[in-house]
């Protein structure tokens, strides 16, 4: 079934787009035109000199130069999704690739490859081996707006590179991008690139990770929007594989995305949680036992239940962590919840209720990698609806954050339980109460964001959150030590973050209380009286 709503606003010109990919070259002295790796890869527009052709030529071959370095001499995993930028951007980095002769796999039909696909091949591959690794790219800006493009890069471990690969890579890409312009190497061998089929290798190990039998003998109706990302391709094969009742309520691949509903602020964003750029699938709710949908590469999910619509993150990472400890009895005793400082407090709740220790890094899946990879971890996830978890033998699954197995795990919690997550999320908050959570974003200079990231306990200044007595203020990550970046104030009943976004010039004000939304308010209130207090200071 295919249904599309078009949003009200002028089409993306996708041939001047992608005729600014290529002709126009960014200026190396300007900050905002060089190289610039966020939490999740490098982003940018052609529109804006930040994501064009010179752009994935240098960061391709900083990339090769780190696998040389580093002696990783396996294949290499190269998807895309489907924005407009990611066609072009995808074909210069295949030229790049195979001009130094590396063995490139790509889909095999050259479709559409998800970011968690990427990381399970990789992790496939790697399996058991110790020399002649694999490693992955993903052409993809995620949930960004049309006209945005992005490419990031795996190591080994499947996941998101850490700090010091990305830094190392941003470096490089931007010394070869202040020098002698590089020009697109052509394969002079074809025979570097395989087809792959990441589909079929990928649906057919689902059953290792989803209670797939389940869900077909409980005949779920079930409803999936791709949002005219990198999954559409998937969804039919495994229906048809596990003999499930699944509607694609929408095929449309539009690289400028015209069918979506503007998300909040009028901008178009294939952002599954929001209830804006969801409002088709929501209106279709009712028609499923349960529907889900995803962004472009498919790393996040949004789940729409007939009890309770579109869920919050929060409350459905609380449910699958409920769910997946109590049901996965051969995951190691000992493994934990991995969850992000901005998270939920109601996950440490349901952690403790379950006697398993929650393992608290700042915001970005690649805090996670090691303990999914090692099975130290048996679930992360973040606020943003981000998450996976291990396979049903307590093994890794992927160390990439997988909106397919999360949308799956909505159908089998369904299936097992007798009610929706919804359903189940109520029954959570009847045990260890009811949150109420938000965010705020703040406009803020650079001036602000650096003083934010330099920020000190010391630096509070507060006894006093919302009438309650301050217990802890942290700067680092309690499970893993990290710099969160900004500030995190707790009381015993609520707490407030503050931290810059890593790729704008606004500040995130996250908040919730344990209580009730009276008392959010005050938080709130607490928090933004401290940053602008912080913001006096600055100016001063």
């Amino acid at each position: 079934m295919t249904t599309a709503t078009p949003a009200s606003r002028a089409p993306l010109d996708i041939a001047y787009l992608i005729g600014r990919y290529f002709d126009v070259v960014p200026d190396a002295s300007d900050p905002a035109q060089r190289v610039a790796f966020g939490t999740s890869g490098h982003r940018g527009s052609a529109l804006r000199a930040s994501f064009n052709e010179a752009h994935i030529l240098a960061v391709t071959e900083a990339i090769v130069s780190y696998r040389a370095a580093q002696g990783i001499d396996g294949p290499l995993y190269l998807g895309r999704d489907t924005h407009a930028l990611s066609e072009p951007a995808f074909e210069t980095a295949l030229s790049v690739l195979c001009g130094h002769d590396l063995t490139v796999r790509v889909d095999r039909a050259r479709g559409y490859t998800p970011t968690p696909v990427i990381s399970h091949a990789i992790l496939d591959y790697n399996r058991g081996r110790t020399a002649h690794l694999a490693d992955g790219i993903v052409i993809t800006p995620s949930h960004n707006p049309p006209e945005d493009g992005g490419i990031k890069y795996n190591p080994p471990h499947g996941g998101p590179a850490e700090s010091s690969v990305t830094a190392w890579i941003e470096a490089e890409a931007n010394r070869l991008l202040a020098g002698k312009p590089l020009a697109p190497r052509r394969a002079a061998r074809a025979s570097t690139v395989e087809g792959w089929d990441y589909v079929g290798l990928y649906v057919a190990d689902l059953v290792n990770a989803i209670d797939l039998s389940a869900i077909r003998a409980a005949g779920l109706r079930i409803g999936v929007d791709p949002l005219g990302g990198a999954g559409v391709g998937y969804w039919a094969p495994l229906a048809e594989r596990y003999g499930l009742t699944l509607d694609v309520v929408n095929t449309t691949v539009d690289p400028g995305f015209g069918f979506m509903p503007p998300d909040h602020d009028g901008r178009i964003r294939m952002d599954c949680s929001s209830p804006a750029a969801m409002r088709n699938l929501i209106a279709l709710g009712a028609q499923y036992d349960i529907a889900f949908g995803n962004d472009p590469d498919a790393d996040r999910h949004g789940i729409v239940t007939p009890s309770g619509g579109l869920m919050n993150p929060n409350h459905y990472l609380a449910v699958a962590i409920d769910y997946l400890f109590r049901e996965r009895r051969a995951w190691p005793g000992a493994a934990a919840v991995g969850k992000t400082v901005v998270t939920s407090a109601l996950i440490d709740r349901v952690a403790a209720g379950l006697g398993r220790a929650v393992y608290e890094v700042p915001v970005g899946f690649k805090w996670f990698v090691g303990g999914l990879h090692d099975a130290r971890l048996g679930f992360a996830g973040e606020e943003s609806a981000g998450a996976s978890f291990l396979r049903r033998d307590g093994t890794v699954w992927t160390t990439d954050k997988d909106g397919l197995l999360l949308g799956l795990l909505a159908a089998e919690i369904t299936a097992v339980s007798g009610q929706d997550p919804a359903a189940a999320y109520e029954a959570l908050v009847a045990r260890h109460g009811r949150p109420c959570y938000a965010r705020l974003d703040i406009a803020i200079n650079a001036d602000t964001r650096a003083a934010l990231g330099r920020l000190s306990a010391d630096d509070v200044g507060l006894h006093v959150l919302a009438g309650d007595a301050i217990e802890s203020v942290l700067t680092h990550a309690p499970g893993d030590g990290h710099a969160i970046g900004g500030v995190k104030v707790m009381s015993r009943d609520g707490w407030f973050a503050i931290r810059p976004s890593g790729t704008e010039d606004i500040c995130k004000i996250y908040a919730e209380s344990l209580r009730d939304e009276a008392h959010l308010a005050r938080i709130q209130d607490d928090a933004q009286g401290f940053l602008e207090s912080l913001l006096a200071k600055v100016v001063g």
